[in-house]
C-alpha cells in the first residue's frame, strides 16, 4: 500500500487539507475577498458619485451653452436692429444734407439773378443816363439850359422841406 501512488497523493491531500484548515486559510480567503469586494464596491460607489457629478457638470454646460447661444441671438438680433436704426439714421440725414444743399443753391441762383438784375438795371440807368446827356446837350441850348437849372434849384427848397 505505500507502494502505490494513490495512498501518497491521498496523504498528501490530507497533508494539505489539514494545514489549510489549521492555518484557516478559507476564512484568510474569505476576508481577502471581502477585502475585495468591499474596494470594489467603494470603487463602484466612488464611480457612482463621479458619473453623478459628471452628469450635473454636463447638465449646467448644456445649461449654460443655450443660455450663451440665446444671448449671442439676442446680441445678432440688436445688432441688426441697430444697423437698420444707423442705416435710416444716415439716409435720413443725407436727404437732409441734399435738402439743404438744393436750398443753398436755389438761394444762390435767386442772388445771381437779383445781381445780374441790378447789375442791367445799372448798365441800363448808365446808358439811359448818358444817351439823355447826349440828347440834352444837343437839342439844348444856353438859355434854356439856364432857366431848367434856375427851376431845379427852386425845386430843391420845395423837396428838401
Amino acid at each position: 500500500m505505500l507502494d502505490q501512488p494513490v495512498f501518497w497523493v491521498d496523504l498528501a491531500f490530507f497533508f494539505l487539507l489539514a494545514l489549510v484548515l489549521y492555518y484557516k486559510l478559507p476564512n484568510m480567503v474569505g476576508a481577502a475577498l471581502d477585502r475585495r469586494a468591499e474596494t470594489i464596491r467603494s470603487q463602484l460607489d466612488e464611480a457612482r458619485s463621479l458619473r453623478e457629478e459628471a452628469q450635473t457638470l454636463l447638465a449646467s454646460y448644456q445649461r449654460k451653452q443655450r443660455d450663451a447661444e440665446k444671448e449671442a441671438e439676442e446680441i445678432i438680433e440688436h445688432a441688426n436692429i441697430e444697423a437698420k436704426r444707423i442705416a435710416k439714421d444716415a439716409e435720413a440725414a443725407l436727404a437732409d444734407g441734399l435738402a439743404r444743399r438744393a436750398r443753398m443753391a436755389e438761394e444762390k441762383i435767386v442772388q445771381a439773378e437779383a445781381q445780374a438784375v441790378a447789375e442791367v438795371r445799372s448798365a441800363a440807368i448808365t446808358v439811359a443816363t448818358a444817351a439823355t446827356r447826349e440828347i440834352i446837350e444837343r437839342k439844348l441850348d444856353a438859355a434854356r439850359a439856364g432857366r431848367l437849372v434856375d427851376e431845379a434849384i427852386a425845386d430843391l427848397s420845395k423837396n428838401l422841406h
